[in-house]
């Protein structure tokens, strides 16, 4: 069995007419319903805890996230709002998954997925934007770090956006890989392949940009080429997957052309390599702003994550073009 884990206050993170928004949950947890619920078990998301949240966020940024809340809310910039409950929401969406971290490395095994919101990528160490406030798979892996006795983590950002918060907040750490598959170019114009992290933990960030029209095979290509060899010479605790459904050729915020298919695929990449790794799988929802695409892929990555079908074998393909520069760092 995986882990659901969810939270009522993800509902009252009020966006009005916003991509982002309530609906995004509602499509989900209609579609596993519809599905009974497929090896998942529904777990509540506890709040992170000050001290969960001040390993990547500035006390300043928490503090001001909490009052503007507790003012009511407002605009932050022109693509993220808050609510009156959007402090308790974002809260528990970094609780859920540092919570789901700490269980999963109890357990040794298996995998979770974190269905709340705000999401997480883009929130850098002290500031809120992409709709993001606080950084939920930063949050979950810097727990399992050190609370937690995971000596490293690789995360993997298939989110359709770069995510400039976790690549910022990790930069400078060995003991994180940040490895994003993103449109190039797109919002918010960071995640140049030249990049590859600060002194000291050059090439533990792996930048993989694919051009607008990128679809299965070239997203699965990055996955199978680059980031399982990776994974399996750096040999994490933990593989947190930011998982933006926003590459779906349905989106509306993207030009890329995955399909249900393509997220089955990445996903049962992850699921083989951790498996003979033997460590779990955290699966913290990102974008995704086509309420049928978006549900559709969750599905399909649960049913992934739950099965042993493997993902088919691809060529190179444009993995190819990264594959020297990776190789400086990691045997591939």
């Amino acid at each position: 069995m995986g882990l659901y884990v969810h939270h009522r206050s993800s509902y009252e993170h009020d966006t009005g007419g916003h991509p982002e928004n309530a609906g995004r949950l509602r499509a989900i947890e209609a579609a596993l319903d519809d599905a009974g619920w497929p090896s998942l078990e529904r777990v509540e998301a506890p709040a992170a805890t000050r001290d969960q949240l001040h390993r990547v966020h500035s006390p300043e940024h928490v503090d001001a996230i909490e009052a503007l809340s507790e003012g009511g809310g407002g605009p932050i910039d022109l693509d993220t709002v808050a609510s009156a409950g959007s402090f308790e929401a974002a809260l528990h969406a970094a609780g859920g998954a540092a919570w789901a971290a700490e269980a999963l490395l109890a357990n040794g095994d298996g995998f979770a997925l974190t269905a709340l919101r705000p999401p997480g990528h883009h929130a850098e160490r002290a500031r809120a934007m992409g709709f993001c406030l606080f950084n939920n798979a930063a949050v979950a892996a810097a727990h399992a770090i050190a609370d937690c006795e995971a000596e490293r983590v690789l995360i993997l950002d298939w989110d359709v956006h770069h995510g400039n918060g976790t690549e910022a907040i990790f930069a400078a750490s060995a003991e994180v890989v940040y490895a994003s598959i993103h449109q190039w170019p797109l919002y918010p114009g960071t995640g140049a392949e030249a990049y590859q992290g600060e002194p000291g933990a050059e090439g533990y960030t792996i930048n993989l940009p694919v051009p607008a029209g990128a679809g299965n095979e070239d997203f699965l290509a990055l996955v199978e080429h680059v980031v399982t060899p990776v994974a399996r010479s750096f040999r994490p605790g933990l593989i947190v997957i930011s998982a933006g459904f926003d590459a779906h050729r349905d989106d509306p915020l993207a030009e890329c052309r995955l399909d249900e298919n393509g997220y089955t695929w990445m996903t049962a990449a992850m699921r083989d390599v951790a498996a003979d790794l033997g460590v779990p799988v955290l699966v913290c929802l990102e974008g995704g702003y086509d309420l049928g695409a978006l549900s559709r892929s969750t599905l399909a990555t649960v049913r992934s994550l739950a099965d042993d079908q493997p993902a088919p074998e691809v060529s190179a393909g444009v993995a190819e073009r990264h594959r020297e520069r990776v190789a400086r760092t990691w045997p591939l």
